[in-house]
């Protein structure tokens, strides 16, 4: 598939969360076996070889690519979760989201010092929730192998908060 193809399957919802607000839900194109299984196939190849040990997934759709290509390569996966969510001693650290704020937290004992670490999320809109959780990965000593989103909303220029990173994004909206 391609991304015009993906984008195909992504239902556009007007004023969630909020007035003025365009969510994009990928619901839809989770619910394609056939996208799905593409877009896991993609996510594998892309990152095949680069001895990835740990997969971040950021709450909550980032869990779903971050699940499927931690499988697939190998390596662990790791939840960065919202604050009060992980039973165990845990960084923290808050971060702007386009309508809002909120925090992150990870466990301590995720990720080992010098592991290979690609962080996964469906969105990439004003960059806050990927650079939070590129700070938790390098308290914890995690060399970040890349950041792979699913949409990026390039009008939002989120990537200027993800500088000297390699990122990726399969599907780009204005």
């Amino acid at each position: 598939m391609t991304a015009t193809n993906y984008k195909s399957l992504i239902r556009e919802v007007p004023d969630f969360p909020k007035p003025g607000i365009l969510f994009y839900d990928i619901t839809t194109l989770l619910k394609d076996p056939a996208a799905l299984r593409s877009l896991a196939d993609e996510l594998t190849a892309r990152y095949q070889g680069q001895r990835v040990a740990k997969v971040v997934g950021m709450e909550s759709r980032g869990f779903i690519f971050a699940g499927i290509l931690a499988a697939r390569l190998g390596a662990g996966f790791v939840p960065a979760r919202k604050p009060g969510k992980l039973p165990a001693d845990c960084y923290e650290v808050k971060y702007s989201l386009e309508y809002g704020s909120n925090s992150l937290a990870i466990h301590r004992d995720a990720i080992g010092m010098g592991e290979r670490v690609l962080i996964v999320d469906d969105l990439l809109a004003t960059g806050g929730t990927a650079a939070a959780t590129i700070n938790l990965v390098r308290q914890l000593g995690g060399e970040i192998v890349g950041l792979d989103f699913l949409v990026e909303l390039k009008g939002l220029n989120g990537r200027k908060k993800l500088a000297g990173h390699k990122v990726h994004s399969t599907i780009l909206y204005p």
